[in-house]
């Protein structure tokens, strides 16, 4: 459920936001996150790249990949390597990645589950259209009940074969914090306290032990009823 909204007032205020609740837990222990791809981690990784963060303590997990070479541009752990791990130093011993170059994505996911810890945070985007990961909505994937990394072959937006965390292993996370910019996701936002919606960031958030959504003042707009206005 959501424990806590928080409006910034600009989206890199809301980075910066982020960043600094990573850097106290980091602070008061060791810890397990899962990054996201796309718009929510050009907006977190800067700050946390400032923060100077003790990375022995740190364990950096993905909560989804596309089937793409590390390399390639649409790649989430380049992504990562560009704006995170290279300029902050993180040892990539420090890192698991999703192998999704692998000739066989299946077994690649199993690998994957087997070395799965317990997570934390799990920073999530939200798209558009209220997904989360590569969890789309209608997709059979959303009734996986069992298997915590599996493969999608048909995803509406390409490349359609990822990998990614399923609705188990993120009702799973001790927490789950929704990272979002711009007025595109006001309508996704709204629905993420809608009881009745079905859309997998929805699912996420009603489900998670405690979830956490922070936004710029456009994705607030037609969101409504906020904790922290203006922060």
């Amino acid at each position: 459920m959501i424990v806590e909204r928080v409006v910034a007032a600009t989206p890199a205020a809301v980075g910066e936001v982020v960043a600094a609740r990573l850097t106290a837990a980091a602070a008061a222990g060791p810890q397990v996150w899962a990054l996201t791809g796309g718009s929510a981690a050009r907006l977190v990784h800067p700050g946390l790249v400032r923060a100077g963060l003790d990375w022995a303590r740190i364990t950096l997990v993905f909560a989804d990949e596309r089937a793409v070479a590390p390399e390639h541009a649409d790649s989430n752990y380049r992504l990562a390597r560009e704006t995170l791990l290279e300029p902050a130093q993180v040892p990539a011993a420090r890192v698991r990645r999703m192998r999704g170059e692998a000739d066989d994505l299946e077994a690649a996911a199993r690998a994957y589950e087997a070395e799965l810890p317990a997570l934390d945070v799990v920073l999530l985007g939200l798209g558009p259209d209220g997904h989360v990961c590569s969890l789309f909505p209608g997709h059979a994937l959303l009734g996986e009940q069992v298997r915590r990394v599996a493969v999608v072959t048909d995803s509406p937006k390409a490349p359609p074969r990822r990998l990614t965390l399923t609705l188990p292993a993120l009702l799973a996370a001790r927490e789950v914090w929704f990272v979002l910019a711009g007025a595109d996701k006001a309508a996704a936002a709204r629905a993420l306290e809608d009881p009745a919606s079905q859309l997998p960031g929805a699912l996420v958030a009603r489900g998670a032990a405690a979830a956490r959504l922070f936004m710029d003042v456009a994705a607030a707009g037609a969101a409504g009823g906020h904790d922290d206005p203006g922060r």
